[in-house]
């Protein structure tokens, strides 16, 4: 790959596929199909929550998130991601703030855990799907499909708030936290991801989301076929990358230029640190490449080169 802007490079000849056809086919939007089976699950969740008489009493709030919510799923067969969270207590960073806390705002210790309220959203599932349909993982639980609905994941969090400014004058991020039944706390913004990711498909007229189902489609390819370099890029990844292609990457007269243009700025920005640290999710309150993250810049840029050449770009 070449190492000039993504603008300035030549576009070499794509063998044996026309994949401007392809890359159509991979970005359209989801079906109606898929839509009807995603809505199905979200509204059995809902039913499953509200028929319980301690969660039904509680303030709580069920939604979709991920590429389901954000309608950039590309797999028929793919989990729903549901959250269950609870509002009525919430975790609190304080980090990003100057002297605001508990004392400060009045806050107290809650009567109801978050273990004790995951137990909750489990006996609930159970008792509405039948035990044999739920079954149990370390952060979510996983509801079994049938021919109404697609498999869901059933995630139950608490708000968490990140609070900035100061005890006089404060406001705060809210996002989702949930604990792993091994203690690992894992903090979530959706709604950010949804608004941001809605605001840059307007912006681009449409093509980011259909960019980021193709990157997606092209990624599920490579792995089916033995790509290595496929394996560690997650779904969601794949549509932080896309986030950070700018703009004026989106909007060429075909697809394929889009395609190229995205892979070469990804790939000349992900070969040295430096020049993508600032990057972050969608979400914009997480950076992309902090140590915590399930993947690394070179595995990206490793994944970016094979599928420069997978797709025959020179």
């Amino acid at each position: 790959m070449a190492t000039t802007n993504a603008i300035t490079m030549k576009r070499g000849a794509m063998p044996n596929r026309e994949w401007e056809a392809t890359f159509r086919s991979w970005g359209a939007a989801p079906g109606t199909t898929e839509t009807t089976k995603c809505d199905n699950a979200e509204r059995a969740v809902r039913k499953a929550i509200a028929a319980d008489p301690k969660l039904n009493a509680k303030s709580l709030t069920v939604f979709t998130q991920g590429s389901y919510a954000n309608r950039t799923n590309v797999r028929q067969d793919s989990d729903v991601d549901i959250c269950v969270m609870y509002t009525g207590a919430w975790f609190t960073d304080y980090s990003m703030s100057d002297g605001v806390g508990d004392a400060a705002l009045g806050y107290v210790t809650g009567g109801y855990s978050y273990s004790e309220f995951k137990n909750d959203v489990e006996a609930a599932l159970k008792s509405y799907f039948g035990k044999d349909s739920v079954t149990r993982g370390r952060k979510a639980f996983d509801v079994h499909a049938n021919t109404y609905r697609i498999d869901a994941d059933v995630v139950p969090a608490f708000e968490h708030r990140r609070f900035h400014g100061t005890p006089q004058s404060h406001w705060y991020d809210s996002g989702t936290e949930i604990h792993s039944d091994k203690g690992v706390s894992i903090i979530n913004w959706p709604q950010q991801n949804y608004d941001n990711g809605v605001r840059k498909n307007d912006e681009t007229g449409r093509r980011f989301k259909a960019v980021t189902r193709i990157l997606k489609r092209l990624r599920n390819e490579m792995a089916d076929e033995g790509y290595v370099a496929a394996e560690p890029i997650p779904s969601y990844l794949i549509e932080c990358l896309a986030w950070n292609v700018p703009n004026e990457g989106y909007g060429h007269d075909t697809l394929c230029a889009d395609v190229r243009w995205a892979i070469a700025h990804l790939w000349n920005n992900t070969r040295k640190g430096a020049d993508c640290k600032e990057w972050g999710e969608v979400n914009e309150l997480k950076s992309l490449f902090w140590t915590g993250q399930p993947w690394t810049r070179v595995q990206v840029s490793t994944f970016l080169q094979a599928a420069w050449d997978y797709i025959g770009f020179e």
